[in-house]
């Protein structure tokens, strides 16, 4: 599996995902307590820590043909990577003002991005979405 792939799989390892959230869960409170320093420790170097091993020490490739590792592969870009980035930084900025309004505009940002394949494509017909998708694995 080259770099590239174990980069984009291993978001979905169970202890991948389960750091991720606990880490934005804590660093979400050390930035409401306005503990900068700790809120963006925890927030940036568990996951870190997280992704280094799962690539490099675990079995990617079961969670490559599985159903979640399909969706990734078609919707997972760096645009979405991006966004899930930004609902992040969105989501800590609205802990550190103390805003909880600006936070669930983060959490609601983060998972439109991790979901936003499981919409309907509104104006587009089953077949036109079988075309491109037929297009595009060509």
């Amino acid at each position: 599996m080259s770099p590239r792939e174990k980069a984009l799989y291993h978001q979905i390892h169970p202890l991948k995902l389960l750091t991720d959230i606990s880490a934005e869960i804590i660093s979400i409170y050390y930035c409401w307590q306005r503990r900068l320093l700790s809120g963006l420790l925890i927030a940036v170097l568990p996951p870190v820590v997280a992704s280094f091993l799962i690539m490099r020490l675990v079995d990617l490739e079961p969670y490559r043909r599985s159903a979640a590792g399909a969706y990734l592969k078609r919707h997972m870009t760096p645009t979405v990577v991006a966004m899930r980035m930004l609902g992040t930084c969105v989501t800590h900025l609205g802990a550190w003002l103390r805003w909880p309004t600006l936070m669930g505009s983060g959490y609601g940002l983060i998972l439109f991005a991790w979901f936003h394949g499981l919409l309907p494509v509104l104006g587009r017909s089953k077949g036109d979405i079988a075309r491109q998708d037929r297009a595009r694995t060509t």
